[in-house]
């Protein structure tokens, strides 16, 4: 159906409005979390504005002039009553940008701002920028602590894939001014640098990842942690790894810190990744585990397996078979929103709180480590619950 200017502007603005106000409903309950029926955020929740140039002078036919081709990785933070999301936006050249997000239900709703984020640059301008973890920190300020991708200098001529990896900072009080800091200074590539969000020792806590390459984490062996004097200029020296790989398990190519963890009463509650490879590439799911508030670096809980993991539609996209996930927000009566991205698409949510969700870690045992003792795990609930009868 060929529809002239007006009337191809109006179905546009018709059809992002009935997209933008769509309900959003509870489809699974497995007594840790709801996963909800449709994605909070995808490429057609983007403004028109960005898109589409609505001067028929200029695109007669009201195409597309600015593609925008996924929604995903995004930090978030509730500020001012409001859910935001800073989100990694990816255009169809591959480029990524920051943009906010907001809701007033946490659920559905979300819009973008008008604009996107203008991050300030640091040094060597970055070939690309993404995933940006966000943590409201007891010195005021709100940091968002992302990867900065430069080409590698180093690659051999006609390599055009070789990366280089490090952490770049930013702090901010609105989530619209942005002041740039110096990236992470670190011996190790790094991609998933995270927050503490309160001092420890006097000092700024990181969760780092550690690894030898872009892709492969090589020698580096997990979650790690580094205390550093001052996020502005920031240099890691002393790191230990706080939460391990392992052989044949949901993290054995490597693992990496979500969004900046939740202080509970029993401990902090941590929401990380893990992934290993299979026929189908590199399969990404969530996992969570708990560390003492005495000591942030001791784990206290860690359950078997993984938390969430692609179901459904969630499996199929740019990257398949992944869900990610560095933002989640705590509300004051205890409600978790989860928020997480599949396949490097589209945005979701699940919904929880926090005593399930301690509940969850502290009250489900751990890998054994091999088929044995996993056996041995489900027949002890096995005989647990033939006893009650």
């Amino acid at each position: 159906m060929i529809m002239d200017f007006k009337e191809r502007e109006h179905f546009l603005r018709m059809r992002h409005e009935e997209l933008l106000n769509r309900v959003n409903v509870p489809v699974e309950d497995n007594g840790v979390f709801e996963r909800y029926l449709f994605p909070v955020l995808t490429a057609a929740h983007a403004p028109l504005e960005w898109r589409y140039d609505f001067d028929p002078a200029t695109n007669p036919y009201l195409m597309e002039r600015f593609g925008i081709h996924a929604a995903l990785n995004s930090g978030a933070i509730k500020l001012n009553g409001r859910y935001c999301m800073v989100v990694r936006v990816e255009a169809a050249d591959r480029k990524s940008f920051f943009a906010v997000a907001e809701s007033e239900r946490g659920t559905d709703g979300f819009r973008f701002r008008e604009r996107p984020v203008t991050m300030p640059e640091f040094g060597e301008p970055a070939t690309n920028i993404y995933d940006m973890r966000l943590t409201a920190h007891e010195d005021g300020w709100i940091y968002g602590i992302f990867c900065v991708e430069r080409k590698d200098p180093a690659a051999p001529a006609g390599d055009l894939s070789s990366a280089v990896a490090a952490a770049g900072v930013a702090r901010t009080k609105d989530l619209v001014t942005w002041e740039r800091l110096p990236d992470i200074v670190s011996s190790s590539q790094q991609r998933n640098v995270v927050l503490h969000p309160e001092f420890v020792d006097g000092k700024y806590a990181l969760y780092t990842r550690p690894q030898d390459g872009f892709i492969d984490a090589g020698n580096g062996g997990g979650i790690g942690w580094a205390l550093v004097d001052s996020m502005d200029g920031a240099v890691i020296r002393d790191e230990k790894i706080i939460n391990k790989r392992h052989y044949h398990t949901i993290k054995e190519s490597k693992n990496g810190e979500g969004p900046a963890p939740i202080k509970t009463p029993k401990g902090w509650l941590h929401l990380a990744h893990g992934v290993r490879g299979c026929a189908s590439g590199l399969r990404y799911v969530l996992y969570m585990y708990m560390t003492a508030l005495d000591d942030p670096t001791r784990v206290i809980a860690e359950p078997a397996g993984f938390f969430m993991a692609p179901e459904g539609e969630e499996y199929i996209g740019d990257v398949m078979n992944v869900l990610f996930s560095n933002g989640w927000i705590a509300d004051e009566d205890g409600t978790v929103y989860i928020y997480y991205a599949s396949s490097d698409t589209r945005m979701h949510v699940a919904v929880s709180t926090i005593d399930r969700l301690v509940d969850y870690c502290l009250n489900t045992e751990p890998d054994g480590l091999r088929t044995g003792l996993t056996v041995e795990r489900l027949n002890r609930l096995i005989d647990k619950n033939l006893n009650k009868k």
